[in-house]
Formats: C-alpha cells, sequence, structure tokens
C-alpha cells in the first residue's frame, strides 16, 4: 500500500523491551495454536507503533 499525497503514516518501535514483546508474541502463538501467517503479523501490530494521519492543504 503506497500513501496517497496528504497521508502520513508514522512506524516506529514501541518503548517496551524487544524480549519482552518476543516472549509474550511466542508465547501467544503456542497457547493459541495459531500459524505463522497469523501470529507473525499481529507481533508486528503490538511491537510497532503504526499510526495514520491524514491532512489536507489550505487554499
Amino acid at each position: 500500500m503506497v500513501p496517497r499525497a496528504g497521508v502520513t503514516v508514522d512506524i516506529r518501535p514501541r518503548e517496551l523491551p524487544i524480549t519482552l514483546i518476543g516472549t509474550a508474541g511466542g508465547a501467544l502463538a503456542l497457547w493459541a495454536h495459531a500459524p505463522a501467517k497469523v501470529a507473525v503479523p499481529t507481533a508486528l501490530l503490538i511491537a510497532l507503533d503504526i499510526r495514520v494521519r491524514r491532512w489536507r492543504r489550505r487554499v
């Protein structure tokens, strides 16, 4: 997905320790018997802070 003009996408790591995030994500995947196709994107959403902002130019 490519952002359009007027859309800002900010992606940055959360302020949690990466070891804690990895351990929690792995434990959740094992506990829920989740396949890797589900566990990896979910772990990325937990580990990253993603903000999408829309702005317009004033004329």
